[in-house]
C-alpha cells in the first residue's frame, strides 16, 4: 500500500495526476464560455445535472462557464485533498462564497437564522449585519454558542485565528455547542498548512483565496471546502447566482498551491522575528499574535500548527500614532488584503472593518500587518524608522 503523501507534495501535485496521460506538463487553461453540445437531449441533461449542483455528464458537455469549468475544478480538487475533505467549490470572490454558504444553510432548507462569533472579517460581520440574505444573525463569543443556538438556526460562522486581532476560537469546542448545526470556519489567516477545521469536526473550511492561496496579489477568489452533499448544494447556488471563479483565477490559483507551503512557513519564519521585535518596541502598547499570550488554552498545540504571518499592534500614539505608521512605511505597501509575497499594513477600523457596528469595531490605535517574504532585516528596519517618526522613539537593534 503507498504511503500518502506528505503536504508539500500534496499541494504540487494534486489535481495533476491526469497531465501526463494528457501529454502536458503545465496546466492546461479552457477560456470556453460556452461549449458544443453532442444533441439536443444530452446537452439539455448535462446542464439539468449542473444547475442543480452536479457534474456535467460524460457524454453530455459542459454546456455553459456559469455552471462549471474543468479549470476551476483542478484547483477545486486540489485544495479539497489540502483540506482533506471529499470536495470544493469556487467562487468569484471570498465573499460570494461566504454569501452562497448563507443561502445554501437558510434559505435553501427553510431555516433563517445564523450565529455568528466575533470578532470575524468585517466584509462578513456586515453581511451579515445587513439582512440582504434574509438571515437573522446573533453575534456572540466563542463561550456563548450554545445559548445563541435556536431551533431555527441554520448556520454558524467563526474565523480562526480571526481579523483582525488574531483571536484563537476552539474549533472542537464550538461545533458541540452547536449541536448538529453545520460549523462553518474562516481559514483564510491559516491556511490548509496550518490548520484543516474539517477534521476538527467543522462542515466547511472557507478561504478568500485572494490572500494566501493566490500568493501575488493578482486574482480574487473564495473557495469552500466540505464535504460533497454541501458541495452540491453550493454549487447550485453558484450556478444560479453566476458566482463560479474565472477559468483564468482558477489557473493562478491553482499554480499558487504549489508554493503555498513554503511560503506560508518562511512568513511565518518572518512574523515570529517581527512579532518578538514589536513587543520590546516603546511605541506598540501590544502585539495581537498566536502565541503571544502563552498559548494558555493549548490551541496552537491541539488544532494547529503554527503561528502564521498575520500581525496586529495596538499603538500608545492612539489613532494619530496609526495614521503616522500606516502612512510612514516605505517597504510595506499601505493597501487592504493579506497573504501576498510583499508585506502589507492597514488600519482596520478605518477600512476592512468600516461597516462593523462600534461595538465590535477594532480600537483606533490598532493596525495590521500582513508579513511578506522581504528579508526580516528589511521589514524590522521599515517598522523601525516609521514607529521612530511616530512617537519620537529611539531606533532600535536589528534582530541579527
Amino acid at each position: 500500500m503507498t504511503s500518502p503523501l506528505q503536504r508539500d507534495s500534496v499541494a504540487v501535485h494534486a489535481g495533476r495526476e491526469d497531465l501526463t496521460a494528457l501529454g502536458v506538463h503545465a496546466l492546461p487553461l479552457d477560456l470556453s464560455s460556452t461549449n458544443p453540445l453532442p444533441d439536443i437531449s444530452r446537452g439539455g441533461e448535462s446542464y439539468e445535472a449542473m444547475a442543480a449542483g452536479g457534474y456535467p455528464l460524460p457524454d453530455g458537455g459542459a454546456v455553459y462557464a456559469r455552471l462549471w469549468n474543468p479549470t476551476v475544478a483542478r484547483f477545486e480538487t486540489a485544495l479539497a485533498r489540502l483540506e482533506h475533505t471529499d470536495a470544493a467549490v469556487a467562487f468569484g470572490s471570498g465573499m460570494a462564497a461566504m454569501t452562497a454558504a448563507i443561502l445554501a444553510h437558510t434559505t435553501m432548507i427553510g431555516r433563517r437564522h445564523v450565529v455568528a462569533v466575533r470578532p470575524l472579517y468585517g466584509g462578513t460581520d456586515h453581511l451579515l449585519a445587513t439582512g440582504l440574505l434574509g438571515a437573522e444573525v446573533t453575534y456572540c463569543d466563542e463561550a456563548h454558542v450554545g445559548a445563541a443556538i435556536r431551533p431555527d438556526t441554520g448556520l454558524v460562522v467563526l474565523e480562526t485565528p480571526a481579523n483582525p486581532t488574531l483571536d484563537l476560537v476552539d474549533i472542537a469546542a464550538v461545533v458541540a455547542q452547536a449541536g448538529g448545526v453545520p460549523v462553518l470556519v474562516d481559514n483564510t489567516f491559516a491556511t490548509p498548512v496550518l490548520q484543516n477545521p474539517v477534521p476538527l469536526g467543522a462542515a466547511m473550511a472557507l478561504h478568500s483565496a485572494t490572500k494566501y492561496l493566490g500568493g501575488h496579489g493578482d486574482v480574487v477568489a473564495g473557495v469552500i471546502a466540505c464535504d460533497e452533499e454541501t458541495a452540491a448544494r453550493l454549487r447550485q447556488v453558484r450556478a444560479v447566482t453566476g458566482g463560479l471563479l474565472h477559468p483564468l483565477g482558477g489557473y493562478l490559483l491553482h499554480r499558487g498551491l504549489t508554493t503555498l507551503p513554503i511560503r506560508v512557513r518562511a512568513q511565518q519564519e518572518n512574523a515570529v522575528r517581527v512579532a518578538a521585535w514589536l513587543a520590546a518596541h516603546p511605541a506598540v502598547d501590544r502585539v495581537f499574535y498566536p502565541g503571544a499570550d502563552g498559548d494558555p488554552r493549548g490551541l496552537l498545540r491541539r488544532q494547529m500548527r503554527g503561528t502564521g504571518a498575520m500581525i496586529a499592534v495596538a499603538l500608545r500614539g492612539g489613532f494619530e500614532a496609526a495614521t503616522r505608521l500606516t502612512s510612514g512605511t516605505r517597504l510595506f505597501t499601505h493597501a487592504v488584503s493579506l497573504g501576498g509575497v510583499d508585506s502589507l499594513i492597514q488600519h482596520p477600523a478605518a477600512l476592512t472593518h468600516r461597516p462593523v457596528a462600534a461595538e465590535a469595531r477594532p480600537s483606533a490605535n490598532l493596525v495590521r500587518l500582513s508579513i511578506g517574504l522581504e528579508h526580516v532585516d528589511d521589514l524590522v528596519q521599515d517598522l523601525d524608522q516609521a514607529l521612530t517618526a511616530t512617537a519620537g522613539a529611539p531606533v532600535l537593534a536589528s534582530t541579527r
